[in-house]
């Protein structure tokens, strides 16, 4: 896993926004006066940085006629040495949202950096505890958790009972350890699938949001889509070679919903109570996961006789289950289809708060 993610791995550099301080002789100076962020206005024509090191260039002028009119004094140290002008910058005007209004405490040039821009206000939402149960949004996500958790569920706890169904059905001369390894094979596909689907649906939600400028939504309802095709295969699939399609599937979608659920809760909620909320989500799986899981086992009862040892077995092939995967189906189809919902109310709500900006900023 280690190398694999080094093939996602990409340094940025940031250039370097401090300039090395020389060291002073003598006592320390009295004129240094604390940083505060000016207006553009006031630095047009100031220096931005200047230096006597070797191969440093010195900063370009606006203005080259205004060079010796507004050219700062430079104080000399004992020596002779020039010392290096000090570069009116803040370094947090990249993480502070700026306003053109000025502080009330502070200087007619300074500019107040501690109200938040309004353009920004989602990056501080912050939702989490009984507030969720009044957000249209948590319903939405916790049924389609639930729902598609809860089909992938079943399949993965029932893989077993599916092979064995059908390879007593194939072939009735197979032994018990042949049956055995055959379960092993598919639990193994359904974990190498889950950790595909995880890492796709990371990568490849982050590239539809950033890139295609797409709803994260989609994610879901491309894993719906994968459950769908997951169901078909369990209710066509009678021979036991081609049972992989099932497991494949259902670990593909699975771990498509996991990779991507996170990033969803974050971004209808907040990131700050990020942990909370995925604690509320992840129950969900349990209500729905128990549920198909019933559902399953009485329709395997029903066509299963109960040998001398007490261990059931269903000699009737596909037709041991088949009636549970057309409930998954269907839910399946509900997934798919609150997904495709869910897309279209996240671009009305967007819209919704555009147009309030756009009347806002009239106001204004």
């Amino acid at each position: 896993m280690a190398f694999v993610g080094f093939l996602f791995l990409r340094v940025v550099h940031h250039p370097s926004a401090y300039s090395a301080v020389p060291a002073h002789e003598g006592s320390p100076r009295n004129d240094m006066n604390p940083l505060q962020r000016t207006k553009s206005r006031d630095i047009r024509h100031s220096v931005t940085r200047f230096s006597q090191e070797p191969g440093r260039q010195s900063a370009t002028m606006q203005d080259p006629a205004s060079f010796h009119e507004d050219l700062p004094k430079r104080n000399l140290s004992c020596n002779g040495a020039p010392e290096v002008i000090e570069v009116d910058t803040d370094e947090t005007s990249s993480l502070m949202s700026k306003s053109s209004t000025s502080s009330s405490r502070g200087t007619p040039g300074q500019e107040d950096v501690s109200k938040p821009d309004a353009g920004h206000v989602s990056h501080h939402l912050d939702i989490r505890g009984l507030a969720l149960l009044s957000k249209l949004e948590f319903w939405d996500l916790f049924l389609m958790m639930g729902v598609m958790c809860g089909i992938g569920l079943m399949t993965i706890n029932n893989i077993g009972n599916n092979a064995q169904a059908l390879w007593s059905h194939y072939d009735d001369s197979v032994t018990p350890e042949f049956i055995q390894n055959r379960q092993l094979m598919h639990v193994s596909v359904l974990s190498v699938c889950s950790f595909v689907g995880r890492l796709a649906s990371g990568v490849g939600s982050d590239i539809i949001v950033k890139t295609l400028g797409m709803s994260r939504y989609w994610c879901l309802c491309a894993a719906s889509s994968i459950f769908c095709a997951a169901q078909i295969c369990g209710l066509t699939v009678e021979t036991p070679h081609l049972l992989v399609f099932v497991s494949g599937l259902t670990g593909l979608a699975y771990g498509f919903l996991f990779g991507v659920y996170p990033a969803l809760v974050a971004q209808n909620f907040g990131i700050n109570g990020l942990s909370q909320n995925w604690g509320f989500m992840t129950l969900a799986p349990v209500i729905f996961g128990q549920l198909f899981n019933l559902i399953y086992g009485s329709i395997y009862d029903n066509h299963s006789t109960i040998l001398p040892d007490g261990q059931r077995d269903c000699p009737d092939g596909v037709k041991c289950y088949r009636s549970a995967y057309w409930v998954t189906f269907g839910a399946s189809l509900v997934s798919l289809g609150v997904s495709l919902w869910s897309i279209r109310h996240e671009h009305f709500v967007k819209a919704r708060s555009r147009k309030s900006a756009r009347e806002a900023g009239r106001e204004a």
